[in-house]
């Protein structure tokens, strides 16, 4: 039996409190910037425990070094075809839940090479602009008015 994703994910997008946004480059599609992402996998009892393990997995940071923020907002949107491979049959939308991680400053990170291959601290909306999904350019501008308050 073939595991497959499930269509629940999470992003989560990292910044500093002075408005620094870090994105990564997926290292299968060079130009395709965004922030962390990834599916919740069986073992993860809540969405926490997946933004938790997934800003582990992709950038060495821990969730302790600064503040996790679950937004309660979820976005759903079309599984791009490419990788519906990964989901099981007939499944073509995904549910993706926002969470940020705000660290005092910008940190060093630790990519996971097999599935980025750079990473970036950028002002928001230059951020904003780099990110190929339209759920991270919003989540990235609604953080950025939330940092102005």
């Amino acid at each position: 039996m073939t595991a497959y994703k499930q269509p629940v994910s999470v992003l989560v997008v990292i910044h500093t409190v002075a408005g620094e946004f870090l994105l990564i480059e997926r290292a299968t599609h060079p130009g395709y910037w965004q922030s962390v992402t990834g599916s919740r996998e069986a073992l993860d009892s809540d969405l926490s425990l997946t933004a938790r393990r997934e800003v582990f997995e992709e950038t060495g940071l821990t969730p302790d070094q600064g503040c996790l923020t679950d937004w309660r907002i979820s976005n759903r949107y079309e599984i791009f075809t490419e990788w519906r491979h990964r989901y099981a049959p007939g499944v073509d939308t995904n549910t993706e839940h926002l969470f940020s991680l705000c660290l005092p400053c910008k940190t060093e990170i630790r990519l996971a090479a097999h599935e980025h291959r750079a990473a970036i601290w950028l002002p928001a909306d230059d951020a904003a602009d780099r990110c190929f999904s339209w759920s991270n350019r919003d989540a990235i501008h609604l953080i950025r008015r939330h940092l102005s308050d």
